[in-house]
């Protein structure tokens, strides 16, 4: 399985001076299976520069789509997709229930007069929606993909993918607290984390930040790493950067991070997610 950051901001797409390290696009994964499949978890602006690749390098694109919920951020980069004009694409989606409401939505909201300039359904590609994942694990080549709800306003999926002996979980938009709704408290997801070998996992928030953002739906990075070192994780990647957070002020949460972890005397490796990063599992 091989993992590639294309966008890793939440909230709001922030390219700059100020975001050259650890990239200004919102939330879009791909992943590359044993297989040579293609999945791609959620279409925030990321997915553009992701999309200009694929069609440059095969003549055909074959791939699933992943949608962890369907707030603008993770779902505005979708018209920006070129494989999606092209006839010879063939796309399955899955996630979250809504998540073909909110791809449609970017085309077709019906609330002003043409907010794009095309519809959902001039859309050249041959778009399918699966609406499996929601029912049970999807297995795609022998990997095995299952989800956990999100505790975030409107709700959404986490995803853990499954390879052989290796394990590779994605909660971004996902708020760690004790009193949270049925399913979704910080033991219920050390479980789903369990011994996994990486877990990415949104960490918007400093702790000092988190009080004035109760009820947001994102987390701050200590909690995260309390979450990681509890489910006996190997590798934490923050991930969902707050669009006001500088690159030096990432690189100083990530020390904070590995100064906790030294402390608790754990073995836990700690990195934030990086713009155009890969790395093979």
């Amino acid at each position: 399985m091989k993992i590639k950051f294309w966008g890793t901001r939440g909230s709001i797409a922030v390219p700059g001076k100020d975001t050259t390290i650890y990239g200004g696009n919102t939330t879009c994964l791909e992943i590359t299976l044993a297989s040579e499949r293609k999945v791609i978890v959620d279409a925030g602006t990321g997915i553009r520069a992701l999309g200009d690749v694929l069609t440059s390098e095969r003549e055909v694109v074959d791939l699933h789509l992943l949608i962890t919920h369907i707030h603008w951020d993770h779902v505005l980069g979708f018209p920006f997709f070129a494989p999606i004009y092209n006839p010879s694409t063939r796309i399955i989606i899955d996630g979250f229930p809504t998540c073909m409401k909110g791809l449609r939505y970017t085309f077709d909201n019906k609330m002003g007069d043409g907010f794009f300039p095309i519809q959902f359904d001039d859309l050249r590609a041959r778009i399918k929606y699966l609406d499996r994942i929601n029912r049970g694990p999807l297995d795609l080549d022998g990997v095995l993909v299952d989800t956990i709800p999100l505790q975030h306003p409107q709700g959404g999926f986490g995803f853990r993918f499954r390879e052989g002996e290796k394990t590779f979980i994605f909660l971004t938009d996902n708020e760690l607290r004790d009193d949270a709704w049925t399913g979704r408290s910080p033991q219920d997801y050390a479980e789903f984390c369990r011994d996994a070998d990486i877990l990415v996992h949104d960490a918007q928030y400093t702790p000092e930040e988190i009080a004035d953002r109760r009820g947001w739906g994102h987390s701050d990075y200590l909690s995260v790493v309390r979450l990681a070192l509890e489910a006996n994780v190997k590798r934490l990647i923050l991930f969902h950067h707050d669009p006001s957070r500088k690159d030096v002020q990432v690189m100083a949460m990530k020390v904070l991070c590995d100064d906790f972890v030294r402390k608790e005397g754990a073995t836990l490796v700690v990195e934030a997610a990086m713009e155009n990063s890969e790395f093979d599992l």
